[in-house]
């Protein structure tokens, strides 16, 4: 089984309706993530350092950590 971990800093990653694990501002201190649903891709730039920002479907806005692949 070939892991297909892709990087959440590269914007070309991430799409809409993709299952996502990220960090919100005020859980940065935490390191505590929250998982959902990619509704909006808030950053424009190709790639970010921390995580590209996103909206997801509930509202929350946070920089992706992780992206959950389903086999």
């Amino acid at each position: 089984m070939e892991n297909k971990n892709k990087d959440g800093r590269l914007r070309k990653n991430i799409k809409i309706g993709l299952e996502v694990e990220i960090v919100q501002k005020h859980h940065q201190q935490t390191g505590e993530l929250t998982d959902g649903i990619v509704k909006r891709i808030l950053t424009n730039s190709t790639n970010h350092p921390h995580g590209i920002k996103v909206m997801l479907e509930t509202g929350e806005v946070g920089r992706v950590k992780r992206i959950i692949v389903e086999d």
